[in-house]
């Protein structure tokens, strides 16, 4: 039995996608079932690893974007039974680019040596978090980019609702359509329940903004500037709505809230703090 089950999100880019699975089964193969959701896409477009066609109206029409598409995989595996079979369930769109070299086997090395972490994250060479992983390798951090997040089987087991609705909210919240602030939330539902949510540069992941830059009309969304308008208007609204927040600022302490607390139970892990 392999202990990894991967989630790779595509809507009409199926060479992306297929280029993705076959890095993912050269170099973890032995160790993940690759799982790929079609959001809606094309029947022409179709990735030749695909598992779920979400072909309904409302899903060619508009897409699942992050929260509902990866709902829907990871409440595929819980319906059919195979959710518990695995160790850990790593989340992918299919814009993810990976090291070159085995991913899946230096962050199933990290959630050894951590087990209190319930989020992990490869690190991105870009990203300024790099800075203060010199010395020790993964650190806890209270946001994370939701480019490629590992979560632990048990983690996902205490927060998941699953006699909700499949697409809205079986982990993520899918009223928030486009994700922003989705990462906040699901990390303080970990710090909340005595999860850590860390970066590691055990392992490396990039992601490449140049499929929707410059593909938006095949993959059949908005322009990237109208997206990332949207992906901020609605997520500020969703957080106004849901939590009373005026600003990403506000949701960001409110998740740190969780992050002090965690560390006051367990002192022994305060040298994977910031």
């Amino acid at each position: 039995m392999k202990p990894v089950a991967t989630i790779v999100l595509n809507r009409n880019l199926p060479l992306v996608t297929d280029e993705l699975c076959e890095h993912l089964e050269r170099f973890d193969g032995h160790l993940t079932d690759i799982y790929v959701i079609e959001a809606g896409s094309d029947k022409s477009n179709l990735s030749r690893y695909t598992t779920w066609h979400a072909d309904w109206t409302s899903a060619v029409t508009d897409g699942l974007r992050y929260c509902r598409g990866m709902n829907y995989g990871l409440s595929q595996l819980q319906r059919d039974g195979s959710l518990s079979r695995y160790k850990s369930i790593l989340l992918l769109a299919n814009d993810t680019e990976l090291q070159a070299g085995p991913t899946i086997e230096p962050m199933l090395q990290v959630l050894d040596e951590h087990p209190r972490v319930g989020i992990l994250s490869p690190c991105s060479r870009t990203w300024g978090e790099q800075t203060l992983l010199r010395i020790e390798k993964t650190k806890y951090f209270w946001f994370i980019h939701n480019v490629a997040y590992m979560l632990r089987r048990e983690f996902i087991e205490s927060v998941c609702n699953p006699e909700g609705d499949p697409l809205m909210d079986f982990l993520f919240d899918g009223d928030n359509f486009r994700g922003y602030g989705s990462e906040h939330e699901l990390i303080a539902k970990a710090y909340a329940n005595d999860y850590a949510a860390a970066i590691t540069t055990a392992a490396y992941a990039e992601e490449n903004e140049s499929h929707l830059i410059n593909g938006a009309e095949a993959i059949q969304t908005e322009s990237y500037e109208r997206n990332l308008q949207l992906y901020v208007d609605e997520g500020l609204a969703w957080m106004k709505r849901k939590y009373g927040f005026n600003s990403r600022w506000t949701m960001q302490q409110y998740v740190k809230s969780f992050y002090e607390k965690f560390f006051e139970f367990h002192p022994e892990l305060v040298q994977f703090k910031i």
